[in-house]
């Protein structure tokens, strides 16, 4: 299970390492917490709440032809506000109720910590991205797998689930790389589904995915790569 913040976030992250998990024979679902519906142009004048709703619709859709042209199995769209997510309760029982259902032995999800070194990307660290992480690693430690957290779940027949490994994607310190050099085009087609987030400047970003995907491949001798921090629940 892949748990992210916002439709596209999978893709840039680590959807050459889902490609090869799907390549492999996992079932690989996907999880994304907001509604995408910031997702609009920065010069946008009109912010109703119908526009919102209008990217909404469309980014929901190229998130679901980005898993096609992946293989992934299925997306949930837990819809809220984009630009607004917090590490709630609300939030933390949401993910432990969909760990608890598709009880995954895998999960990946974003870091709930900036980078520093080499220096801070401030895109990268999205509040989002870092309300998401935090949420979903306090669902999937211990409240998951905890019968007493969140009780109201076990009486709708969701018993404990304890997931196996963890992949933390942008943590400030790595320690696990995947190859992805026959996967690296497909995680390059699954990026250009999302159309309104990329199609006016794919073609210029290319070669800065490739420099980054080459820069991880380098640590384990293949041409490609994507890093996580990667921790057994033991």
């Amino acid at each position: 299970m892949v748990i992210m913040a916002h439709p596209d976030d999978a893709e840039f992250g680590c959807s050459g390492t889902v490609a090869r998990w799907v390549r492999e024979g996992w079932d690989v679902y996907y999880v994304v917490c907001t509604d995408g519906g910031s997702g609009g142009s920065d010069d946008a004048t009109d912010v109703s709440p119908e526009a919102r709703r209008q990217i909404t619709e469309t980014r929901m859709q190229e998130q679901r032809n980005a898993c096609r042209i992946l293989g992934v199995k299925d997306v949930i769209f837990m819809g809220y506000p984009d630009g607004m997510l917090r590490p709630t309760l609300e939030l933390r029982k949401d993910i432990v109720r969909l760990l608890r259902q598709y009880r995954p032995a895998r999960v990946i999800c974003q870091s709930p910590e900036r980078t520093w070194v080499p220096e801070l990307s401030i895109p990268r660290h999205h509040p989002d991205h870092l309300a998401a992480g935090e949420a979903t690693l306090a669902a999937l430690y211990p409240a998951s797998q905890n019968p007493w957290d969140f009780p109201e779940l076990l009486a709708e027949g969701l018993k404990p689930h304890k997931v196996s490994e963890i992949y933390i994607v942008g943590a400030p310190v790595e320690n696990h790389y995947v190859d992805i050099t026959e996967t690296f085009e497909t995680k390059l087609e699954a990026l250009r589904a999302h159309t309104s987030q990329v199609s006016a400047d794919f073609e210029a970003i290319v070669p800065m995915l490739r420099y980054w995907a080459a820069s991880v491949g380098k640590k384990i001798g293949s041409l490609y790569g994507e890093s996580f921090h990667r921790v057994e629940n033991r």
